[in-house]
């Protein structure tokens, strides 16, 4: 190896120093030319997989914190993160450096400085330097070390208002490149307004409260109608820390307005009270009362001040039934049942009147039949979103977000850029630093576009955010706090608000609609199982005595299964639907016919008794049981005829023994057929058959068999004789046999009428 000397080129000839100048160029160039070139290509990095990481990729630098995230005039802007050596070889000399950018001029050039990744020497400023730096002797391969950056905003060397990219780098050296080198750099951004301006952007950011189905069809077998919970996991979303108590408590201290299911509050009022969960073929007793109440009453309190939009009940998935869904009939009706619901469940649940007159498709992805379908059940809003409803006239700037789409409908326009910021993984510091910072950054240059005219502007960010992802977006929002760029607004003012002449007002057509969207839709067959589910229910509570009891829970049930919640799940999605109709199926088999075995008659009329039972908890009625004899020449009913009917009326849980008058002309066998029916002729659950066998007895052997009888009338008589006569002579000392008592056991037969057995399943 040289000496020092040797290198610096100190006490070596001219002709051997510019051979080693040479030879430093020749390692330099495409050192040089690799750092001036960017990112490699994807395919050049597929096949650098499992190699250590090179150049500025050597070390992962990672911004776990911005402080202030929007600084103003005497502040210290305070950023702390990790550096972490991915390479081989340890790096020395280790320093790290702040780096303050040029103003980013607009958006599209935030968007552009967030996907560089590398360093690229003379496109990058330099480093602040002097004492704003950390070192470090020594930073071995696979070894992380912490570091924080405070200095004063004041030394940073911004200008005029506007969006600046930061860069915090690592630089070092190592044993196979002896010299200083950036190894690694994480870029983020900072807005910087000195002052509140005059004319600032108003943005409304909706808060979702949306949850996945949780309640069954079913209620349990006790006649309080207890909801019955297909598992518990509600519970752990409402307890301290979960989901949606995260959302509920971020949100309270936020200006937002609650985009709010109904189903979710239905649900966790049900499971303030007496509720069952699923357990295998059983149910076992719900124990978190407590956590419902509690969270219901902090929703309470946070909603007081009235900005609250309400979607249809269970939160229908509107692009599904527009592309698969309406026309299979009694599709849309139940859309309108869903939205009259809405109202009158956050009423009774969170004492406060809703706006129902909202429609939000998946992601803001809308075309014609969308909005036909979001209007068809009352709604004249459309929460769409800016790269759905895209701009067509080349504006300069993001244009107000109330749009008049025609036929009186308004689409509000969320901006797609601030509403997909935080629908990555936020569970890192690093992924949720960044992700605020950008989204603070891209609001600023938003207001930086037109000072001169008001702007309204909505955020509609993914309907079920994660507890980090909402956590992240509560830290955006207080960013905001100080009201220096924009302003909080209501959902029902923004859609309000004056439309903007140069915005697109034209829905893009269904051919524009993602493919990775429709491919999650629901499937036309789940509207068609939908739609048997409801012709059995409307079949069945025609006989009910107290209908509420299932219209009500099965009509939640069926709106569930057309929940947006489902998508990407189509197979509990199936298993929702089967389990609504199983279970209906199994309340419709609950009255029904006893079966019969065959029956004979003697004689030229007798009657038939035909059971029919009731093991639901509430009567049934208008009801009509009908009796068929298949050969009326030989087996007539009632009056002559070959049909007979008789209405039916049961109380819950009992059975009822119909008997039909039956005149027999002919000896043989008859085929009978009972099947009920409701009152418009509807054949109600499964026909019974049995056999009735005529044996007519003729007058020859009435009169043996009545010749018969008199002997034995006459044999009676004369053992009574004897036996007084011998009574009146004294005791016998033969003995006798003493008499035996008759059997004191009725008989009982199949037709007794007794109330069915207690414990079956039964309808709410």
């Amino acid at each position: 190896m040289a000496e020092p000397a040797d290198i610096q080129g100190i006490g070596t000839s001219p002709a051997r120093r510019w051979l080693r100048r040479t030879a430093a160029l020749m390692i330099g160039v495409p050192l040089v030319a690799g750092l001036l070139a960017g990112p490699a290509a994807p395919a050049a990095r597929a096949g650098e997989i499992g190699k250590a990481p090179t150049g500025s990729r050597t070390v992962d630098v990672s911004l776990d914190g911005v402080a202030p995230s929007a600084p103003v005039k005497g502040d210290t802007l305070t950023i702390s993160g990790t550096v972490t050596n991915r390479g081989k070889e340890a790096i020395t000399r280790a320093t790290v450096d702040l780096r303050v950018g040029s103003k980013l001029p607009s958006r599209t050039a935030i968007d552009a400085a967030a996907k560089r990744t590398d360093f690229v020497l003379g496109s990058d400023p330099a480093p602040l330097g002097g004492k704003y730096t950390v070192k470090f002797a020594k930073l071995p391969s696979g070894i992380s070390q912490d570091f924080t950056l405070s200095v004063p905003v004041g030394k940073l060397g911004l200008g005029d208002d506007g969006v600046y990219q930061l860069g915090v780098s690592l630089s070092g050296q190592t044993s196979r490149v002896p010299y200083e080198q950036v190894l690694g750099i994480e870029r983020t951004f900072l807005p910087w307004q000195e002052e509140e301006r005059d004319s600032r952007t108003k943005v409304t950011y909706l808060w979702p409260l949306i949850a996945s189905a949780h309640v069954t069809a079913e209620t349990d077998t006790d006649d309080q109608r207890t909801p019955v919970f297909a598992d518990d996991s509600l519970a752990t979303e409402l307890a301290p820390g979960g989901r949606l108590e995260q959302l509920v408590s971020l949100g309270s201290r936020l200006p937002v307005t609650w985009v709010i299911d109904p189903d979710l509050l239905a649900s966790a009022d049900a499971m303030a009270g007496d509720y069952r969960v699923k357990s295998g073929d059983t149910t076992v007793a719900g124990k978190n009362q407590a956590v419902a109440k509690k969270w219901l009453t902090s929703l309470e309190a946070a909603v007081a001040d009235g900005k609250v939009v309400a979607l249809p009940f269970a939160d229908p998935d509107l692009a599904s039934i527009a592309h698969r869904g309406k026309n299979v009939s009694g599709t849309l009706s139940h859309l309108q049942t869903a939205t009259e619901a809405a109202a009158t469940t956050v009423q009774t649940v969170l004492h406060v009147k809703p706006s129902t007159d909202f429609a939000w498709p998946v992601d803001g992805a809308i075309d014609p039949s969308i909005v036909d379908v979001a209007t068809s059940a009352g709604a004249h809003k459309v929460i769409a979103r800016s790269d759905s409803l895209q701009e067509t006239g080349n504006l300069s700037y993001t244009p107000t977000a109330a749009r008049p789409i025609g036929g009186g409908t308004t689409a509000v326009v969320a901006d797609a850029r601030l509403s997909t910021a935080f629908q990555g993984d936020m569970s890192k510091a690093e992924d949720s630093t960044l992700a605020v910072q950008k989204f603070l950054a891209l609001t600023l240059a938003l207001a930086e576009q037109d000072t001169d005219t008001e702007r309204s502007i909505v955020v509609a960010p993914q309907r079920m955010p994660t507890v980090a992802q909402a956590q992240s977006m509560a830290r955006a929002l207080h960013g905001l706090d100080d009201e220096r760029w924009t302003q909080p607004l209501g959902l029902v003012e923004a859609a309000g608000a004056k439309p903007d002449t140069n915005a697109t007002t034209s829905v893009p057509g269904a051919s524009k609609y993602p493919k990775k969207l429709r491919s999650q839709e629901l499937p036309t067959q789940a509207f068609q199982d939908i739609k048997s589910t409801q012709v059995s229910l409307d079949n069945f509570q025609v006989i009910l005595t107290q209908t509420e009891r299932v219209v009500t829970p099965f009509g939640n049930a069926l709106n569930r299964s057309m929940s947006t919640s489902w998508r990407g799940r189509p197979l509990e999605a199936q298993q929702y639907r089967d389990s609504v109709r199983t279970y209906l199926q199994g309340l419709i088999n609950e009255v029904q016919l006893i079966t019969k075995s065959d029956v004979t008659l003697s004689g030229r009329s007798a009657t038939i008794p035909v059971t029919v039972q009731n093991r639901l908890l509430q009567g049934v009625d208008h009801l009509v049981l009908r009796l068929k004899s298949e050969n009326a020449t030989r087996l007539k009913l009632n009056d002559g005829g070959a049909v007979a009917e008789q209405p039916i009326r049961i109380g819950p849980g009992h059975s009822q023994s119909v008997k039909f008058d039956a005149a027999a002309n002919i000896n043989g066998q008859v085929r009978m057929t009972a099947q009920l029916y409701t009152e418009d002729g509807t054949p109600y659950g499964e026909e019974m058959t049995f056999t009735v066998k005529v044996s007519e007895l003729t007058p020859t052997v009435l009169l043996v068999i009545a010749g018969g009888l008199l002997l034995l009338v006459l044999a009676g008589v004369r053992m009574y004789t004897q036996r007084k006569r011998v009574n009146a002579d004294g005791p016998d000392d033969g003995g006798g046999e003493p008499e035996q008592p008759s059997d004191p056991t009725p008989d009982t037969g199949p037709e007794s009428g007794e109330p069915s057995a207690p414990g079956e399943k039964v309808e709410r």
